[in-house]
């Protein structure tokens, strides 16, 4: 794939580190690529960030047909910069667009968008501990058509943003608001798709839930309304009885990068571990008998949210002593230490931009 690019004449100032916050800025270019059925993917570009122009008829406004990502680079100890696990992600786009009826990115199309872009704004990617650049791969309908049916024609872009920690609070127990009256996803629908769809409507008790103090929504089931699912950006787990417990891939959920990561360490470390349904009622219970000994969240955003307090039906809960648990922490330790290039990486998870470069010459 020949990658064309047009480099800005205008660059804009690169925030410092310690005030990046999340999602606040945009790096100087982006990349773009376009889908028809004749031609396939086409028109590969890198081109200096800009508005995007669509019809107001495109599909995308109208029966959302998008899909995304969110994945970050890290700056490395030896200069290099890292990626973690990134065709797992694309794995993800690409299970997000065949459930709604989109074309899929090839792998290698990806990973070369991925490192000439980083490498464009590589002076983008900051250097400070616990800061990184997220990457955000998105695809959208772009047919200029009205009438429910897939759209012809779609825009696969990515975008760049320097970012610090995704809470406020940093690596300290959060407070999560359980909701029993709205729902995310039921089984049929589309909640393991990362889609705008499953989002858009969890805002409402989102807004809400932030407005009394919590950082964010553990959602239930949508049958029963009595089982844990995951939280609004991440998946959770239990430290039950010495097991570390989460809820299992039954479609409803989002199938997490950072998910898979705790469950291959954890079991690469000999804990017991169990994928199961766990019910809001026997997570209060763990609390009140003091068998549930950590909670916390798992996502690329955030990597792990310790879980200090848990609200519902008009009380907080608080887990254990409401501090970091040990289990979190050395999972963040581990996680961020493979990351960063700090720790060894016995699973290949970190991938080198040098070496995506060098694989393309081969």
């Amino acid at each position: 794939m020949e990658i064309e690019k047009t480099k800005t004449k205008n660059r804009k100032p690169i925030p410092e580190d310690r005030g990046l916050g999340f999602g606040q800025y945009t790096t100087d270019h982006m990349f773009l690529m376009d889908y028809t059925p004749e031609r396939g993917w086409h028109r590969p570009r890198i081109v200096p960030y800009c508005n995007l122009s669509l019809d107001p008829a495109a599909m995308i406004f109208h029966y959302n047909q998008e899909v995304f990502e969110g994945l970050k680079a890290y700056s490395l100890q030896d200069t290099d910069i890292g990626l973690f696990r990134p065709e797992m992600n694309l794995d993800r786009l690409n299970q997000s667009a065949k459930r709604m009826v989109m074309p899929t990115v090839p792998q290698a199309y990806f990973l070369q968008a991925l490192k000439e872009l980083i490498s464009i704004d590589r002076g983008w990617v900051p250097t400070t501990a616990g800061t990184s650049l997220y990457i955000r791969p998105t695809m959208i309908a772009t047919e200029a058509a009205l009438g429910v049916r897939p759209s012809r024609s779609y825009l696969f872009y990515i975008i760049l943003s320097p970012v610090g920690a995704y809470y406020p609070q940093g690596f300290n127990p959060t407070r999560i608001f359980v909701s029993d009256t709205y729902i995310r996803a039921v089984r049929g629908g589309a909640g393991e798709a990362k889609t705008s769809g499953n989002y858009g409507p969890t805002l409402y008790v989102s807004k809400e839930a932030t407005a009394n103090g919590y950082a964010q929504v553990l959602w239930l089931d949508g049958k029963e309304n009595k089982y844990v699912e995951e939280v609004g950006t991440s998946n959770i787990f239990f430290y039950l009885n010495n097991e570390l417990v989460t809820p299992p891939l039954n479609g409803t959920i989002l199938p997490g990068i950072t998910r898979d990561s705790v469950l291959r360490l954890a079991r690469e470390w000999g804990l017991p571990v169990s994928e199961r349904r766990i019910s809001i009622e026997e997570v209060v219970q763990g609390i009140e008998d003091g068998s549930l000994q950590e909670v916390f969240a798992s996502g690329t955003a955030a990597v792990i949210s310790p879980v200090g307090q848990i609200g519902y039906k008009g009380t907080d809960h608080r887990v254990a002593d409401g501090r970091t648990g040990d289990l979190a922490e050395r999972f963040y330790e581990e996680i961020t230490g493979i990351q960063y290039g700090h720790k060894p990486d016995p699973f290949g998870w970190r991938r080198l931009l040098s070496e995506l470069v060098s694989e393309r010459k081969r």
